[in-house]
């Protein structure tokens, strides 16, 4: 009996220890997380949030306003979802055959697609869908993340993993846990040239690239770097054209989508608030292999909280709308109207929006 129990003992160390796993984290310094605080403080404000039904779908990741005042989604099962903003009506459009999601669309009112599976996409609006980019220079796009549009047509997008690709490691949400717990460097920003069809990488070494926005004149990009917790700003032009640097950092959820608002703002998503286990273990890399070789059920698990802010183009915070319980979860972003924002989630099966006409309430005296 005590032979045996040593045998499991040693064969369970062996396991922990020494079993393959696709991961090989890198240390870092996670930044201290000081919670919810200051301009992040807890509200209640995404309490107020309506829900539509959407056509039978689930996980409406990104959003697309398109030049008809119509709101365009992603789903995970494949489909663009068309959403009329008056009728509250949701419709299957066009179904790309892999895992959409970030969207936008260009001055021809093509929809650029970021499909997880598939790459850079465009859907003419005669719902023809073309593949613009899947690799470049031989290297494969695996997990094409967000897309936005320059003002002169240039198609910036993000490639988030280029080691855990979605389709080949079980999904996005899958592969971007296994990237954000490696802590390698493997994400990177592409360009997409639909003059010359050539697409060319901007740049890399980012933990998780995932949300990006263009400056509305082109100036800079800003982009959502999940596994730093933090929004980098690249120099598109002027004096410090190709220089990054740090907008904003230490935030207290997972950055997911970057979306041009209103007024000079940008709409971030925080997909799931930071976890203190993930971040302790940030200086100990072996011990995060060892947590990834743990049954699901006893690894560190994300709380739900529901989270979606806004910033100017200097990182000042705007609006912060929370929901603690985490009711409406998973939130990657949101898209700002006139009258609405429509906020997006990876896991939902309806979509959430928000009624501006009380605009006092969500932008307050204190933010700039």
């Amino acid at each position: 009996m005590r032979s045996t129990l040593w045998v499991s003992v040693i064969l369970a160390i062996t396991y922990l220890n020494f079993w393959p796993t696709p991961v090989d984290p890198q240390h870092w310094d996670s930044p201290n997380h000081s919670g919810y605080i200051g301009v992040f403080r807890q509200n209640t404000l995404l309490e107020e949030l309506e829900f539509f039904e959407i056509a039978g779908t689930h996980g409406p990741e990104g959003l697309a306003l398109s030049d008809d005042g119509m709101v365009y989604a992603s789903s995970g099962e494949g489909w663009i979802l068309r959403h009329n903003p008056s009728t509250g009506i949701t419709e299957r459009w066009v179904n790309t055959g892999g895992r959409p999601l970030g969207i936008a669309f260009d001055q021809n009112s093509n929809l650029l697609v970021a499909d997880a599976f598939l790459g850079l996409l465009s859907i003419a609006p005669n719902e023809e869908v073309s593949i613009l980019a899947n690799q470049i220079n031989g290297s494969p796009i695996k997990y094409a993340d967000d897309v936005d549009v320059g003002p002169d047509g240039r198609i910036y997008f993000s490639d988030a993993s280029t080691k855990f690709g979605a389709l080949e490691f079980g999904g996005t949400y899958e592969a971007s846990l296994l990237d954000i717990i490696e802590h390698g460097g493997h994400g990177r920003i592409l360009v997409h040239d639909p003059k010359t069809k050539a697409t060319y990488n901007l740049f890399d070494g980012l933990n998780f690239a995932n949300g990006v926005a263009v400056d509305v004149e082109g100036r800079f990009l800003l982009v959502a770097e999940t596994g730093s917790y933090r929004i980098i700003k690249y120099w598109l032009q002027g004096d410090r054209v190709g220089q990054r640097e740090i907008l904003i950092e230490n935030l207290p959820g997972f950055p997911d989508n970057l979306v041009r608002g209103q007024n000079g703002r940008y709409w971030i998503g925080l997909v799931a608030p930071r976890d203190s286990t993930l971040d302790a273990l940030s200086k100990f890399p072996w011990l995060r292999e060892i947590i990834q070789r743990l049954p699901h059920s006893i690894r560190p698990a994300i709380r739900k909280h529901s989270h979606v802010f806004a910033i100017d183009e200097s990182g000042n915070i705007i609006s912060s709308l929370q929901d603690p319980s985490g009711s409406y979860h998973s939130i990657t972003g949101a898209l700002e109207l006139d009258d609405w924002l429509y906020v997006s989630s990876l896991l939902e099966s309806k979509l959430g929006r928000l009624d501006l006409s009380q605009a006092g309430m969500f932008f307050h005296e204190e933010y700039p």
